[in-house]
């Protein structure tokens, strides 16, 4: 539970922090200006007040998996596993694909179009390639005969990774969008039109940076680098 708590202390945080940059305490009838040109509301504040809503629920979801897989690997019948060496592989990707994302914010907001479809192009390869390299480690954990039913930790790994998994699947839809609207865009697209694609990219970085904070969680877990700190919070709730 220590684990858990501090997981969900970062979320709190993260969450604050992001919230804060939103404007959402402003007090728009307080504010001084020429009749008719009050500031509409803000749709990219909207999308990102949405997004957090749903990073917030996903992060819950996320820490109660991590909470059941601290208080579960310490009954009789739990036999870790032999971690695949293609897990350290397909984190270097997810760390990428986020990497090309943050340049792809950077790309949108100077209005560099062709850096910005080749960051997006590059975080799709990456992120597509992660999901490949997680199939290889189940394949090969199956090779082993390491299935879903052999023991509460295959169960648990089979589990984390399909629910991570299934959360990217679901931000490469958004990215796919996102992406098809930038090779659509002229070379003298319209600010309007690109602001917009500026606040889908930057949707999908957040998102994707997110999915990289949870994974790495999830792989000292599974790598059995944290089984000293669940030991150690163990002990103080005892």
């Amino acid at each position: 539970m220590g684990v858990v708590l501090v997981f969900l202390a970062v979320l709190a945080a993260f969450a604050g922090w992001w919230l804060s940059r939103q404007r959402l305490t402003a007090k728009p009838w307080l504010e001084v200006g020429v009749i008719g040109e009050a500031p509409e509301p803000s749709s990219p504040t909207t999308a990102k007040l949405g997004l957090g809503t749903f990073l917030v629920v996903a992060g819950s979801l996320f820490a109660l998996l991590v909470s059941a897989y601290a208080m579960r690997m310490g009954m009789p019948d739990w036999r870790a596993l032999p971690m695949p060496a293609v897990l350290w592989f397909s984190t270097g990707l997810l760390m990428l694909a986020s990497l090309a994302l943050h340049m792809a914010v950077i790309a949108a907001r100077c209005d560099e179009l062709g850096h910005l479809r080749s960051s997006l192009l590059a975080a799709g390869m990456c992120s597509l390639a992660f999901l490949t390299a997680q199939m290889l480690a189940w394949r090969e954990l199956a090779a082993a005969g390491y299935f879903a039913a052999a023991n509460p930790a295959s169960a648990f790994f089979y589990l984390v990774t399909a629910i991570h998994g299934a959360h990217m699947l679901g931000g490469l839809v958004a990215l796919a969008r996102t992406s098809a609207r930038a090779f659509a865009a002229p070379r003298d697209i319209a600010a309007t039109a690109m602001g917009e694609l500026t606040v889908g990219v930057e949707l999908c970085a957040i998102y994707w940076h997110f999915l990289l904070l949870v994974w790495l969680v999830l792989f000292s877990l599974l790598m059995r680098w944290t089984d000293d700190l669940v030991a150690i919070c163990r002990g103080l709730l005892s």
